[in-house]
């Protein structure tokens, strides 16, 4: 008699039994015996980085901070090589990055607050790392009312990159109003009739490529691979329109592009001078759903089991960590390990509990943990403190999130 080869399918569950109870083991040997609790898989994390660097062909990628909201973890990825500057989400948190050490740091979002336009235009180190994003004239005059005669200031335009494919149907974030080259050369001259005004960059993100899963099976999936073919070859001729017409006034520093999904895309447009990724590095659940790349998930959150209603059901303490954006059952944590658990339907993951069922269940113990991935990269480190740094069987650090800096953005 032999032992029969497992599958692969079996062969993967294996893996990841060992993987979470190495994660168990490692907590424990860390002291790291309160729940909830945060763990990033850093052999995840650098294999997801590597996979990152090699999808953007040589260009350089600047991280999403809002993917990680973990200071020490971007610092982390931007001391590897590819990757370079950060995109941020807000102005006060760009002007901490920057007094933190990090030269170059691009605002993704317009700001209308006139308390951190001014905190930047005083901070003589902000002014020289932060590049503010504006797509509007009147964004231009908030800030010279919050700061008259402000030293110069860094800037970038940010140009619309949905897709229209028939007049009424918009595909993608509404951001930006500029979505011609004539629009963006407008502002831009704008822009340089004043002396205090740096222009340094264009921006457009096509996040109904980088962001929207293109893996499902049957018409739906059909369509959406379609949809995203038509937009990038839309905005491969439109952003090339708007760097030739901008070059004519101006030389810019970067044209930045896409995000974790749209690599492949973006990273061909002669035009894009650099990409943005943050999700990417930690793989969560809604990054799952894509044909041409599956990140490792990375971070997770552990929950402790409470309580047991029934011989199949048992209930964790919290767990209703929903994510941003349209609501439905993808916003959901995914329940990672043991494998097997469901939310209940009538209940789902609460406030104060969770009610998890399945067989796997009736295998769990008041006190075991129960491991959760969010569904979207960033959101989960404004439920913790702490993150514990998992690698090769061990903790080997812990990385405090900007809630545990007493720093809380958006």
């Amino acid at each position: 008699m032999f032992n029969a080869k497992p599958t692969a399918n079996r062969a993967g569950e294996l893996a990841a039994d060992a993987r979470f109870a190495a994660y168990d083991e490692a907590l424990a040997e860390a002291n790291l015996v309160s729940r909830p609790v945060g763990l990033l898989d850093l052999e995840h994390f650098e294999a997801n980085a590597k996979d990152l660097v090699q999808r953007a062909t040589g260009k350089p990628i600047r991280v999403a901070s809002k993917s990680l909201r973990i200071r020490r973890a971007l610092e982390h990825t931007l001391g590897k090589p590819g990757f370079s500057g950060v995109l941020a989400f807000t102005v006060p948190e760009a002007i901490w990055l920057a007094e933190s050490g990090i030269g170059d740091v691009v605002v993704g979002y317009p700001c209308a607050d006139a308390s951190a336009l001014q905190a930047l235009a005083s901070s003589d180190v902000a002014r020289e790392a932060v590049t503010l994003m504006v797509d509007d004239i009147e964004q231009l005059d908030l800030l010279e009312r919050a700061a008259p005669g402000h030293p110069p200031v860094r800037v970038a335009i940010d140009m619309d990159a949905s897709y229209r494919p028939v007049r009424g149907v918009t595909i993608g974030a509404a951001r930006s109003p500029l979505r011609s080259a004539a629009d963006v050369t407008k502002l831009a001259v704008q822009i340089l009739r004043r002396k205090n005004l740096r222009l340094v960059g264009l921006m457009a993100y096509e996040g109904q490529i980088a962001g929207v899963g293109n893996g499902e099976a049957g018409a739906k999936g059909t369509a959406v691979r379609a949809m995203q073919r038509a937009s990038a070859a839309d905005i491969r001729t439109r952003r090339a329109e708007a760097v030739a017409a901008l070059e004519t006034l101006v030389d810019l520093e970067f044209v930045n592009g896409g995000g974790t999904g749209s690599l492949e895309s973006t990273t061909r447009e002669s035009a894009v001078t650099e990409v943005a990724a943050g999700s990417g590095l930690v793989g969560p659940g809604l990054f799952d759903g894509y044909r041409h790349f599956r990140p490792k998930p990375a971070l997770y959150f552990g929950l402790n089991v409470v309580r047991r209603p029934g011989p199949s059901t048992v209930t964790v303490l919290g767990g209703g960590w929903v994510a941003s954006g349209p609501a439905g059952q993808d916003r959901l944590p995914t329940p990672a390990w043991p494998p097997g658990l469901k939310y209940r339907g009538t209940e789902g993951p609460g406030e104060v509990q969770t009610p998890l069922v399945g067989d796997a269940a009736r295998e769990l113990a008041l006190g075991d943990t129960v491991y959760f991935r969010h569904a979207k990269a960033g959101e989960v480190a404004e439920r913790l403190e702490e993150i514990a740094v998992y690698s090769h069987g061990h903790i080997v650090d812990s990385w405090p999130t900007y809630r545990a800096e007493g720093k809380a953005f958006l």
